[in-house]
């Protein structure tokens, strides 16, 4: 894979849950890219264009295919970084790679061989979430239906696996066990840290332990790390409740780029 292949530092796939608007994302885009810059982690911004899994059928999934996909072209050429979005359908797969460097693939639908098809076919790079009801050995099979459709750049990321039914857990042997099919490992410190299926049909999670969790994937050896990041999640449309506030990610990074070093 050839996006993050010019440092000895983890790489990082951030930004916002879901696009919300062109001045939002742009604002999160400029200041992850001055602080990943000045510690020199490459960087990907990651938006989504729509959200398709949704506990209730109100919730927020999105300003407009087009518009969406045009403002995360727009910080691709403003910024000079890769940008990174979901797709959930085969049929979506062409028309977000006109716009995008990186395809990811939701964890609840890594097994969709017609997805993963479509989008190693656009010859960006795939991005496969793990499912959360496989194991990472598992994980190869998913790798390799890319792989035979004529594509090799493939990026594997942990998000947790499912703990009775309202809770995730985080297996860091996952990590050197996925590692060894050859892709790089990615470990998602926000998704991980969901509590999904709350009665409120809203989804939880536990910010406070995104320190945690990214902490440990650098320890263990992660190649890059994914967190969804806000400027306020309280007021955030999608995912709120496990996003880091913007204005923690920057001492953050700090402390995982000193214990980057240190090992």
């Amino acid at each position: 894979m050839q996006i993050f292949n010019t440092s000895d530092n983890f790489f990082l796939l951030a930004g916002p849950c879901v696009i919300e608007g062109e001045e939002m994302a742009m604002e999160i885009a400029e200041k992850i890219k001055v602080m990943t810059d000045r510690l020199k982690i490459p960087f990907a911004f990651k938006g989504s264009y729509r959200k398709a899994n949704r506990s209730r059928i109100d919730s927020f999934t999105g300003i407009g295919d087009e518009k969406a996909l045009k403002i995360l072209a727009k910080v691709s050429k403003k910024f000079g970084v890769p940008v990174v979005t979901d797709i959930h359908q085969a049929s979506e797969a062409a028309m977000a790679a006109e716009y995008v460097d990186i395809l990811q693939i939701p964890a609840f639908l890594c097994r969709q061989s017609d997805l993963l098809e479509a989008a190693a076919k656009t010859g960006k790079v795939v991005n496969i979430k793990k499912g959360q009801f496989l194991s990472p050995e598992a994980m190869k099979f998913a790798a390799q239906k890319v792989v035979d459709s004529g594509n090799s750049n493939v990026m594997l990321t942990e998000r947790g696996t499912t703990f009775g039914y309202q809770d995730l857990i985080v297996d860091y042997r996952g990590i050197p066990e996925m590692q060894k099919f050859g892709f790089p490992v990615v470990v998602d410190c926000t998704h991980s840290l969901q509590r999904p299926n709350q009665s409120a049909g809203v989804t939880g999670g536990q910010p406070e332990m995104i320190e945690t969790i990214a902490k440990a994937a650098v320890a263990v050896g992660a190649d890059g790390l994914f967190m969804e990041t806000h400027p306020n999640p309280a007021v955030a449309k999608s995912d709120g409740a496990n996003m880091l506030a913007l204005d923690l990610l920057e001492p953050l990074l700090e402390k995982l780029v000193r214990l980057r070093k240190a090992l």
